[in-house]
């Protein structure tokens, strides 16, 4: 998905000629922290909530610094740019620039909206995360394992942990009992970190334990 198809046109821009007073208000009735500003419908930057309360209502905007360079998006990038501008920026809010014009806004809370849908969160299915050095890594063979449990991969991605060196793979499955899968992947030697899911030896477990409890006090 492109940031273009995400774009909010309900939510305003600033121009120059405006004071701190009317950006605060915007921000206020828009629930956002940032707002984009704009000059001849060219783009010019960001301000921020913070900024604003540093600064006498009355003051126009034109006499603030307006944060610009990395705070903005092009209409044809993926939305994944979006977050990341977003998240590297601590922004509320990602400008859709082509052209140096302003053509939308995409909020931060739309990003993460997609987010879910574009990694299947709202689909059924078990987190497995393991952890092993990069180069045994194979993702031929952690498919195998899945697969011959009668599991599918869903949503695969993987993360360097930086303190340690070692690679994260979190898997996430088409199904929510993932016993026999976790012992797959211990039989051949992986290190499951976590996991989020159902598991069936947790169940009869308990079953065992009620029985037992129950024979004791016979």
């Amino acid at each position: 998905m492109l940031t273009r198809d995400l774009i909010s046109n309900t939510i305003p821009h600033l121009l120059k000629s405006d004071t701190v007073y009317h950006a605060l208000q915007l921000m206020n009735d828009y629930h956002v922290t940032h707002l984009p500003v704009v000059e001849n419908e060219s783009y010019l930057g960001i301000i921020s909530e913070e900024q604003l309360l540093q600064s006498d209502e009355e003051t126009p905007l034109n006499e603030l610094h307006i944060t610009d360079g990395t705070t903005s998006v092009g209409a044809n990038e993926h939305f994944l740019k979006a977050i990341q501008t977003a998240v590297v920026n601590n922004l509320s809010i990602v400008p859709v620039v082509e052209e140096k014009q302003l053509l939308g806004i995409v909020t931060y809370n739309d990003l993460l909206r997609n987010a879910s849908e574009f990694m299947s969160l709202n689909q059924p299915g078990a987190l497995i995360v393991l952890e092993m050095e990069n180069q045994n890594y194979s993702f031929t063979e952690i498919n195998r394992i899945v697969e011959s449990n009668d599991a599918k991969i869903t949503q695969l991605n993987t993360y360097i942990d930086i303190a340690t060196g070692l690679t994260q793979i979190t898997i996430r499955v088409n199904k929510m009992e993932v016993s026999d899968l976790l012992s797959t992947f211990q039989r051949y030697e992986y290190n499951v970190k976590y996991y989020f899911g159902e598991e069936l030896y947790e169940n009869e477990l308990k079953i065992n334990y009620d029985n037992l409890m129950n024979y004791l006090k016979i």
